[in-house]
């Protein structure tokens, strides 16, 4: 039976600086819970405690495998400084097995 490769995952969270977010994808990296961490200055709009917010915030693209969810979570809800920080997995369906191959050998524990 052939070995299983890891699910490669997309998390993505919302910082409200480039401090904070320079700070999380550091220790994400370190921790090799991610192999990557891309940071994008993006503008958000939404309802929080009925009131309509529209903030600057950075974007982190967070890229890693599905068995370091769980730990990745964790650690993401420890260091981040909103209440209920924005953490959505997406599958990545396709893409280059060089990168995805690189990706999964980075975040093995």
């Amino acid at each position: 039976m052939a070995e299983r490769m890891p699910e490669s995952l997309v998390v993505l969270t919302t910082c409200p600086d480039e401090a904070s977010a320079a700070r999380i994808a550091g220790e994400l990296i370190e921790s090799r819970l991610a192999a990557c961490v891309s940071r994008q200055a993006v503008r958000s709009t939404y309802r929080w405690q009925g009131r309509i917010e529209d903030e600057p915030e950075v974007l982190l693209l967070i890229k890693t495998v599905d068995s370091r969810f769980a730990d990745l979570e964790m650690r993401l809800k420890s260091l981040h400084p909103y209440d209920v920080p924005e953490i959505i997995a997406l599958p990545i369906t396709a893409g280059s097995a060089a990168y995805l191959s690189w990706l999964g050998a980075e975040v093995a524990p």
